[in-house]
């Protein structure tokens, strides 16, 4: 049965959202620097140290889309799909372990008090992350547990990457605005302790769209 558009786009826009957050969450070098730019520079510098963070993120989302859209062939059977989700499902949750088990703190840059431009404080956010291409492995991950990808549809396709910007945005919103908020009671232990609630979320996620993808294999079709 097919699905009514507005149905479509709602779907879309719910994961979109999702896996916004998820490419924001761990306190990767960017999430560091925008919670020390929140504590020595204000607020807004710590944001638009996501924003330089989250445009460099969609980038590399609509290239694993592109990319994943050539081959999305190999999904159209029910089979592929299954065993393309459990990889997915793996690769999160080892994700999601080794953001838990890992320190940030100990590869942190420092930033200075010296406030620069907001614009400044947002390049170079982007150039930090952008550098860091690995972020694609995450995005074919989700892309792949949640079929985010819908080839041949790109006005659809269009909203669910604008999607991933609100999600990645609404993440370094309430990021900053809870630093702020606890700033004379937040250090370095509170960075460690953002990053392992943040791998229990993912492991636990991860876990939960395992299970339900291996227990769809009794719906498959046997041939």
């Amino acid at each position: 049965m097919t699905l009514p558009f507005h149905i479509d786009i709602l779907d879309l826009v719910f994961k979109g959202i999702l896996i916004g957050m998820l490419a924001s969450a761990p306190m990767g070098p960017v999430g560091v620097l925008c919670v020390q730019r929140t504590l020595n520079k204000g607020r807004w510098y710590g944001f638009v140290t996501g924003v330089g963070a989250a445009v460099s993120d969609i980038i590399y989302a609509a290239i694993t889309g592109l990319g994943m859209s050539f081959v999305m062939d190999l999904v159209t059977n029910e089979r592929n799909k299954f065993w393309l989700q459990i990889a997915g499902s793996l690769v999160l949750l080892a994700f999601g372990i080794y953001c838990w088990k890992s320190n940030p703190t100990k590869r942190m840059h420092v930033s200075g008090k010296q406030k620069g431009s907001l614009v400044y404080n947002g390049v170079t956010a982007f150039w930090v992350t952008f550098f860091n291409p690995l972020i694609i492995f995450l995005f074919m991950a989700v892309f792949a547990q949640l079929a985010f990808v819908v080839p041949n549809h790109p006005v659809e396709m269009s909203v669910g990457y604008l999607s991933i910007v609100a999600g990645a945005l609404l993440w370094w919103f309430g990021l900053t605005w809870l630093i702020d908020k606890i700033r004379g009671k937040f250090d370095t232990n509170g960075i460690v302790i953002i990053n392992k609630v943040i791998g229990s979320v993912v492991i636990i996620f991860s876990v939960i769209v395992l299970l339900g993808t291996v227990f769809n294999l009794y719906h498959l079709p046997i041939y």
